[in-house]
């Protein structure tokens, strides 16, 4: 072989590693969609679209403060337990009416998201230790507070679980106006750009007179109060709060479609149209598997395949 054919084997690797990258996660929702189209019966029907439009939306959520974490070299692996509190929490202060409940539930979730930021930013735990660390205590403290699963009966809760606008699910439409949002602060905010030069290099941003701890407070605030929020809107489109099941591998599927999505792990970088890609992939590789008779087993198989696949193709990229 010679060396002009290595000379181009090289850059034609480079640009179909780069392709994966950015347009991988598109296409493998295409190939999804025109296998199911093809070969899955009743897939191509309106009820079918709502229902997995409104099972994405609780991932899409968490995987929006998932991918604030990731981009800036962290990662957030508490926010599965930050589902079960805020599910506990709804069941107990429901008495008070469904929005002081759902305040408080969301509130438990930004100081779970305080306490993981702190640690990070001024203790200076790494971010996988810190998270694993509430994950764990606060699944631990929903079950305490809610030890069994409880039916949630309240019709403003049950409204927001089951209700419509044009026959569009309010699941759908939040999920979607967060999306907006998240996407809004990354790229016309200060704060959007910060969180992109932590995530780059943190000591440079140091040196630039960058606020480092302020940032990543924030970032982990938004991760838990997202997280809440995903963790409110499950339980009122089920009617009930079961922390001992609610949000189990959530932080699996979220890291899945933030990275599937384009965002590396190395920081830096944060693609949120990627991400919401990401999330309705996971979602229709779920439900591919599930209606051709695979067990729930092979779904976590087929996710780590593509997280590994994702890695793969931003560390090669990275490396050139």
């Amino acid at each position: 072989m010679t060396d002009l054919t290595l000379a181009r084997g090289k850059p034609d690797r480079t640009r179909l590693l780069r392709l994966l990258q950015d347009y991988g996660v598109y296409t493998g929702v295409l190939v999804l969609l025109l296998f199911n189209f093809a070969f899955t019966p009743h897939f191509a029907s309106a009820e079918n679209f709502r229902t997995q439009a409104v099972q994405v939306a609780p991932v899409l959520i968490v995987a929006l403060g998932m991918a604030l974490a990731i981009g800036t070299e962290g990662v957030d692996l508490s926010v599965g337990s930050v589902m079960a509190l805020a599910t506990s929490l709804l069941s107990l202060y429901l008495g008070y009416g469904p929005w002081i409940a759902v305040l408080i539930a969301v509130l438990a979730g930004a100081v779970v998201g305080v306490a993981n930021g702190a640690l990070i930013a001024f203790v200076g735990v790494q971010p996988i230790v810190a998270t694993l660390a509430l994950m764990v205590a606060g699944r631990g403290l929903a079950l305490v507070l809610l030890p069994q699963l409880k039916d949630v009966h309240d019709p403003g809760l049950a409204a927001l679980g089951s209700g419509a606008v044009l026959g569009v699910p309010y699941l759908v439409l939040i999920a979607a106006a967060l999306a907006l949002l998240v996407t809004f602060v990354m790229r016309r905010t200060t704060f959007g750009r910060h969180v992109l030069a932590v995530g780059d290099s943190r000591p440079a941003a140091r040196l630039a007179g960058l606020p480092v701890r302020r940032v990543l407070v924030v970032v982990y605030v938004c991760s838990g109060a997202l997280a809440a929020v995903a963790g409110v809107l499950a339980t009122a489109r089920l009617a009930a709060s079961d922390p001992t099941s609610l949000g189990t591998l959530m932080e699996l599927s979220a890291i899945t479609a933030v990275v599937v999505g384009g965002t590396p792990l190395s920081g830096g970088r944060v693609r949120i149209g990627g991400t919401v890609a990401g999330a309705v992939l996971i979602q229709l590789l779920t439900t591919t598997l599930i209606k051709h008779d695979l067990p729930p087993s092979w779904t976590q198989i087929a996710q780590a395949a593509v997280i590994v696949l994702a890695v793969y193709a931003a560390r090669e990229r990275g490396g050139r």
